[in-house]
């Protein structure tokens, strides 16, 4: 029976929408069509999510060859399953999706004012995920320098940063190059209320005519009313990056959720990195105490004040949590 492998782009009612590849020296007859499939049935009680890449199979019954002479699906999925989920990068619960390469976080310099803690544990999670953060700050149109504060605060952090302006076209092109430059890779964007994430991504893509006017709407308090994502394609090759459309970045509850231990924690900022195990005390916990290297690197500028205080936040909740070493 022909087989094949492909990528789970869309998930609607139990039936997943899979972009198949390709294959090389022994193709199949749905090899580079986007079909409809249902999962295995020992795969219904696990979750196959938008992103996964999967083994699929069907038969004679599941294509047909139409009036142009090409051989398609049948538009009901008929006999086109999900056999078996490939190993996964990364996996995340809200919004649902599995092997997310990288995360851009976006940012307003100004309207709203920037909240840097959620920024910042955005990027950790992504960070401990093997997720690349980087940082989009938009409008800065609007307030020049306050855009300007917070890319020297994530530059210096060892993180990509992007300011732009969707309004007059500042930093789109470098930014657009950037996300295509991708090939292959699975790309996110995320961002609260109102910081233009809507109006960013529909000038970086206009083809997709993305209907993001809702989307990652109060990302701190989880009250999104749809939990759907969907993959587009940027370009029709086989190697091409992927756009995730999401409902937004909702569970950054780290008292209620359980993202990584305490030991973990100063892996998440890499600005840390130069000066971990350079503490006079190895139990250091780089809070306050006067001889830790990282406090030290705060008072000298090496590391901004807002990313400590982020970091210091994150530590009382794990501290008091009863299991906060990494998880198995």
């Amino acid at each position: 029976m022909p087989s094949g492998y492909g990528r789970v782009v869309k998930c609607e009612g139990g039936r997943f929408t899979v972009r198949l590849f390709r294959a090389g020296s022994a193709p199949a007859p749905l090899d580079g069509c986007t079909v409809l499939a249902r999962a295995r049935g020992t795969l219904r009680s696990e979750k196959v999510l938008v992103g996964d890449f999967v083994e699929v199979g069907y038969d004679e019954s599941s294509y047909c060859v139409n009036a142009d002479g090409k051989t398609v699906a049948r538009e009901d999925g008929t006999g086109i399953r999900i056999d078996r989920v490939l190993p996964r990068r990364s996996a995340l619960i809200r919004p649902p999706m599995a092997n997310l390469d990288l995360l851009f976080v976006t940012v307003a310099a100004t309207r709203p004012a920037p909240d840097l803690e959620t920024v910042d544990k955005m990027t950790c999670i992504a960070a401990h995920e093997g997720i690349t953060p980087v940082i989009v700050v938009t409008k800065r149109d609007l307030d020049e320098p306050g855009a300007d504060r917070l890319v020297q605060i994530y530059r210096s952090a060892g993180l990509e940063t992007f300011p732009v302006s969707a309004m007059t076209g500042e930093g789109i092109d470098a930014l657009k190059a950037y996300v295509f430059a991708g090939k292959g890779k699975l790309a996110a964007f995320a961002g609260a209320s109102g910081v233009g994430k809507s109006t960013l991504l529909n000038r970086l893509f206009p083809g997709l005519s993305l209907a993001t006017g809702d989307l990652s709407r109060r990302i701190a308090r989880g009250k999104n009313t749809t939990r759907t994502v969907t993959l587009y394609p940027l370009t029709d090759a086989d190697d091409t990056g992927y756009l995730a459309d999401t409902p937004g970045f909702t569970m950054l509850d780290f008292e209620q959720f359980d993202f990584f231990g305490l030991d973990d924690l100063p892996l998440t900022f890499p600005e840390f990195s130069p000066y971990i195990g350079a503490c006079r005390y190895t139990d250091c916990t780089h809070t306050k105490e006067e001889d830790c290297a990282i406090v030290q690197a705060v008072k000298s500028g090496k590391i901004a004040p807002s990313r400590h205080q982020t970091y210091r936040t994150l530590y009382a909740i794990l501290k008091k949590k009863p299991h906060y070493t990494e998880k198995n």
